[in-house]
């Protein structure tokens, strides 16, 4: 989905705009994907959209974000063609990868979204590596480097932090913790749970946000970013609580699979920020958005499910040798 044109929005309707996009997006591929239209596994991120959305919010369009191979929202936060990648999913030629990366590894380097990776922790060593570059540039650009809580464990993270504060690089370390990697959770996993003490060790002002709140969230990133940009600051980090709704990896929800329950997300559902963001917006114009959503949407489907297959001769295309 195209980035939306500079518009009389205010800051609330651009970010309800944004939330309700990719929302609606993640619920639409997940009725499409028991039918098979969609060749790629897929890791929703229905119920964490706030964190993409409210940090990719007050980035440039030459900003970058670096994401995990849950990144339907950041690649669409940030301005990722919404018709390329539903062609991706479908598998298509026509997608962001030409059909060949699926749902795990979308990219978009016209609105500097770097490729996204299905192993953990792997591009937050390419998002410091970018940071350098922008800070030798001089032009005042910025990394925003999300991951989950489970790629915190990997020793690259730690690797990353000390070489991004030693060097003071422009990147914003982003944490969408949402208590799991994969089905274990974080208390059976961190002896200390105080993420944002073991940041700080490194010399990186830190910031935790607990409760998921887009605005909040924004607020956080407004902080940092500014400061990198018009105070030549070095990286910073933003813990974002929040909740993963559906299965690790699949459209369906999965409280019956005995790893958490409903109770420990209901706090979560009460006060999701779809909903609570469009409480606050007149009839009128949430209706106006909801409709606009619904027909992207609907003609990226339609855009997916024309565009051919990629031909055989695809296999030798983009590799290291023919």
């Amino acid at each position: 989905m195209a980035r939306p044109v500079p518009t009389p929005e205010n800051t609330t309707e651009r970010l309800y705009r944004s939330l309700r996009s990719i929302r609606r997006v993640e619920e639409v591929i997940a009725d499409l994907y028991p039918t098979d239209k969609v060749r790629s596994p897929v890791h929703l991120s229905i119920g964490q959209e706030a964190v993409a959305v409210g940090v990719c919010d007050v980035l440039t369009e030459e900003d970058v974000v670096a994401m995990t191979y849950r990144g339907h929202a950041t690649y669409l936060a940030k301005g990722g063609s919404l018709r390329e990648m539903m062609a991706e999913l479908f598998g298509r030629v026509t997608g962001v990868a030409r059909g060949k990366g699926g749902s795990m590894h979308l990219v978009g380097m016209d609105n500097f979204v770097l490729g996204g990776s299905a192993v953990v922790g792997t591009t937050i060593p390419i998002a410091v590596g970018y940071a350098l570059s922008l800070k030798r540039e001089g032009r005042g650009r910025v990394v925003a480097c999300f991951f989950g809580d489970g790629a915190t464990e990997e020793g690259v993270f730690y690797e990353s932090l000390n070489f991004a504060a030693l060097h003071s690089l422009p990147v914003l370390f982003v944490c969408e913790n949402n208590g799991y990697a994969i089905h274990q959770p974080v208390d059976k996993r961190w002896a200390a749970k105080d993420l944002c003490k073991r940041v700080e060790a490194f010399g990186v002002p830190t910031r935790r946000i607990p409760d998921g709140d887009v605005f909040s969230i924004r607020a956080a990133a407004v902080a940092a970013v500014s400061g990198m940009k018009s105070r030549g600051e070095g990286p910073s980090f933003l813990e974002c609580l929040t909740y993963r709704w559906r299965e690790h990896v699949g459209p369906n929800e999965d409280f019956d699979a005995g790893y958490r329950d409903t109770s420990e997300a209901a706090p979560w559902f009460q006060s999701e920020p779809v909903m609570a963001v469009g409480k606050t917006l007149t009839r009128s114009v949430r209706d106006g958005i909801d409709a606009n959503v619904e027909a992207q949407i609907q003609d990226a489907v339609g855009f997916a499910e024309q565009s051919p297959f990629p031909e055989a001769d695809e296999l030798t295309q983009d590799v290291f040798a023919d």
